[in-house]
């Protein structure tokens, strides 16, 4: 196997195991939220962002800084979503360019639906299969990544907030 130059071999098959590991997870939680509740994982992540929100709605602006996407994805996904009624878009009373995005009872219940087996499939394939120990390691990874990165003042995206249930 090749490496980039100037790479330690065995610190990029960590890399690339890791990454992989990853992508994988989500492409799987995604699969199995389009099976079970017809649902993607990027339109789970908007519902959970919306329903861990006081009265289940934020501004387009919070929203992508949950997500950490740009106002364009946000955009385009609400809309989407907005056409199945799963969210609604509202005008802001205080700023008139302002808009809220409002979580539908239609979205609630998806939500509802949603989350159990969803909440199963991260045990299964994230949780379970690690002792204590690695959990505590993951976490410290993880948080040292993200002060590397700027990140660790931010409000954290919706899976590291989810409570008991409402999981990401």
């Amino acid at each position: 196997m090749s490496t980039p130059p100037g790479v330690n071999p065995d610190d990029w098959e960590v890399w690339r195991d890791y990454f992989r590991g990853a992508r994988e997870l989500v492409a799987a939680l995604d699969r199995r939220l389009q099976d079970d509740a017809g649902i993607s994982h990027p339109e789970y992540l908007v519902i959970l962002s919306l329903w861990q929100a006081p009265e289940h709605r934020l501004r387009t602006g919070e929203l992508a800084a949950r997500l950490t996407w740009e106002k364009s994805r946000v955009s385009h996904q609400v809309s989407r979503m907005e056409a199945r009624g799963l969210v609604e878009r509202r005008e802001c009373d205080t700023d008139l360019r302002g808009v809220w995005v409002t979580l539908t009872d239609e979205g609630a219940r998806l939500f509802h639906a949603a989350s159990d087996d969803h909440v199963q499939a991260i045990r299964e394939w994230f949780l379970d299969p690690l002792d204590e120990e690695e959990k505590v390691v993951i976490a410290r990874v993880s948080q040292r990544m993200r002060a590397l990165l700027g990140t660790a003042h931010d409000a954290l995206p919706p899976e590291a907030e989810a409570q008991d249930g409402d999981a990401a």
